[in-house]
């Protein structure tokens, strides 16, 4: 090559540079999650600012809001979706409420493993549920995880179907959950997560179910006797940007943020499947865990399979096809 070429491609280089600087406002995003500080979905949302930093030369700075300061999940989610606040990471369950279609990654007992539900979201099913958020006024970068949910109760642990009967359970706001729930013979009441720790404590709840990560996170031992292990629901959790601001940004900026996304992604969910592990360990010495034999796990399945299959009778008939036959490839090939 030429000095002349050589000359000209560092030109070029130099020149896209300079172009793709200008393209880069400086902004403040505001990030919001209801999770508490350091929660690996915490840790996910401050490398996702640490990356955006870099590669936009610290122009556009992502200011965390956590611990529920913005509001639960349904007041964050409607705040984004109105362009009061920018960002959010919620679970698909929330998202469930404007898109129904986001609740198919709810149906009980679906996975085994996150690199399943990983598998599941990064192909096609999880581009087809991400193409439907621009119509209700959000943008998905793509999916982190809250986890796999377990039962905590305050009156005995969880061996058969039978002790689940009559038991005040919080649940997230949405009609899977309460009707799934309702099948195991458990009383399921719809309840922000910010009223959840003292609805617990004042007895007004019986029960809850979340991750290992934020049964200890958010102290629920103190209020709780018995954890039971069932991975009942596998929470993934999208990371969504409020439409009004992605339509006033560049294409440069939305290449940041997808770019950061993804790796922050990776970062969160190995995180958040080794934080599953230690805070199980944590919280043996705080609270009873029993795990809950196969026999029950399958009884509870068999339950909840009508829920599931009336829910899918309602949504948009290829949707459901194409989650049931990625669902089926996944499974075959990620053991």
């Amino acid at each position: 090559m030429t000095f002349r070429r050589l000359a000209l491609f560092a030109a070029l280089a130099t020149a896209c540079a300079a172009a793709s600087a200008q393209d880069i406002q400086e902004r403040v995003i505001r990030f919001g999650h209801v999770n508490p500080l350091n929660h690996h979905l915490s840790l996910g949302v401050q490398k996702f600012a640490e990356i955006v930093a870099a590669k936009s030369g610290g122009k556009l700075k992502v200011q965390e809001f956590h611990s529920s300061s913005l509001g639960g999940e349904g007041q964050q989610f409607s705040a984004v979706q109105g362009g009061a606040q920018d960002m959010t990471v919620l679970s698909a369950t929330v998202t469930g409420g404007a898109i129904k279609e986001f609740t198919l990654l709810d149906i009980p007992f679906s996975f085994t493993r996150g690199e399943q539900v990983d598998a599941l979201v990064q192909g096609p099913f999880g581009q087809a549920l991400l193409q439907r958020l621009p119509e209700k006024g959000l943008v998905g970068l793509g999916f982190w995880e809250a986890g796999f949910r377990q039962f905590t109760n305050s009156r005995k642990p969880i061996q058969t179907v039978d002790d689940l009967k009559g038991l005040k359970l919080r649940v997230i706001p949405n009609p899977m959950f309460v009707e799934s729930f309702a099948a195991l013979g458990a009383n399921p009441v719809p309840m922000a997560f910010p009223e959840l720790y003292g609805a617990l404590e004042s007895k007004a709840m019986d029960a809850q179910e979340n991750p290992f990560a934020i049964i200890l996170n958010s102290k629920f031992y103190e209020v709780q006797k018995f954890l039971s292990v069932t991975n009942h629901v596998y929470t993934a959790s999208p990371v969504l940007v409020s439409k009004r601001l992605w339509d006033r940004m560049s294409a440069t900026e939305h290449k940041i943020l997808q770019d950061a996304a993804v790796e922050a992604g990776a970062y969160q969910r190995r995180l958040s499947r080794e934080s599953s592990v230690a805070a199980r360990k944590e919280l043996e010495g705080k609270i009873a865990i029993n795990d809950v034999p196969a026999a029950t796990l399958a009884r509870m399945r068999e339950l909840t399979a009508p829920v599931a299959e009336k829910f899918a009778s309602t949504y948009d008939p290829a949707v459901v096809k194409l989650y049931r036959a990625e669902l089926e490839k996944v499974r075959a090939t990620v053991r």
